[in-house]
């Protein structure tokens, strides 16, 4: 059966998903949530751009990088929707995720050279203890135990 045109440039989501590493379930998922979009063919199967490849690519990095979805999505969605994110589009969303990764990097820095002071402790006390009650925030809502 012979492909109908424009249809040959376009990927199955078998197809995007060897071509990506990324199982079909996660990009159905992803389609739920608007990160990527595919067009239907005569036989209503889902047809996807070849730029979609490059998205995953970015959609995956990001994740590793614990960018959460939402914000992938609103990243994404700043781009043209067929457009193949270039190196100045990653350029400019990583410079935005980059300030983000770095606090959190210094924070979990923080937390891993407290918990070797609290190793000697283990009291773990919800008033003192800067891993339970990080910047005392819990000392608001008085003494006793309260939910972080």
């Amino acid at each position: 059966m012979k492909t109908p045109p424009g249809e040959e440039r376009m990927l199955s989501v078998g197809q995007l998903a060897a071509r990506s590493g990324v199982a079909v379930t996660a990009l159905h998922f992803y389609e739920t949530k608007g990160l990527i979009h595919s067009t239907r063919n005569s036989g209503n199967q889902r047809r996807y751009p070849r730029a979609v490849l490059r998205r995953v690519a970015v959609i995956k990095t990001a994740q590793r990088l614990g960018i959460p979805l939402a914000e992938i999505a609103q990243a994404l969605a700043a781009l043209p929707r067929d457009h193949t994110p270039s190196a100045e589009d990653w350029q400019h969303l990583s410079l935005h995720w980059r300030a983000d990764l770095d606090r959190r990097i210094e924070e979990m820095t923080m937390l891993r050279d407290q918990l070797d002071g609290c190793i000697g402790c283990g009291c773990l006390s919800l008033k003192e203890c800067p891993l339970r009650n990080y910047h005392d925030r819990l000392a608001e809502h008085g003494p006793g135990p309260h939910p972080a």
